[in-house]
């Protein structure tokens, strides 16, 4: 699917978003915390099975497309949720920047303590630690051996298995998020399910 295809995807993917979050207002729900997604070009996974060439990645290393992709469905998920806060006036709709937050992670690991952000911690061999994948074994000498192990120190790595945040990089994310700094609006997590009235 190119992404020019998966584009075209993103409004029947939110008009179903959309209708899913008045169903639940109308059986009472009125708090929504709603991010949106991660910068997808960045993760060893699909920088490994997919075919990218040097001139589609950008200056951190992550495959530009597919973050378009990504920012493009989030703008979009913007609006929704700026047209639902008028759709459901007792809606409180906290919309968090996910993607701001782990770009800038990736973008400035060394920053922030982290050593090789676009290498999975566990698995085993090629660029990005993914060709054996995290918890694979393989047969040697007619035994199991398991070969996708972690590396020695998670807590400096971001991504855990060539999909998921580490332990670490989660704690970080979510110091991000708790602060309101990244939310529209711009409140604390604690305050993010109240409604206020301006």
């Amino acid at each position: 699917m190119s992404t020019d295809q998966v584009k075209a995807y993103v409004p029947d993917v939110l008009n179903q978003f959309t209708t899913i979050i008045k169903l639940i207002y109308l059986q009472g729900g009125r708090s929504f915390w709603i991010h949106n997604t991660g910068p997808a070009g960045c993760l060893p996974n699909l920088l490994d099975q997919l075919p990218i060439t040097a001139a589609q990645l950008d200056r951190v290393g992550c495959a530009a497309p597919f973050n378009e992709v990504a920012q493009y469905f989030n703008q979009r998920l913007k609006e929704a949720v700026t047209q639902l806060r008028e759709d459901l006036p007792l809606a409180a709709l906290t919309y968090v920047d996910i993607f701001s937050i782990k770009y800038s992670l990736i973008s400035q690991a060394s920053k922030y303590g982290f050593k090789r952000p676009l290498v999975a911690c566990c698995g085993y061999g090629g660029k990005y630690n993914y060709n054996i994948r995290c918890g694979m074994k393989i047969i040697k000498d007619g035994k199991q051996v398991l070969v996708g192990k972690s590396c020695k120190d998670p807590s400096v790595r971001i991504i855990w298995d060539g999909i998921h945040f580490t332990e670490a990089a989660n704690k970080w994310v979510y110091d991000r998020i708790v602060d309101g700094s990244y939310s529209d609006p711009p409140i604390p997590l604690k305050m993010a399910c109240h409604r206020f009235v301006n």
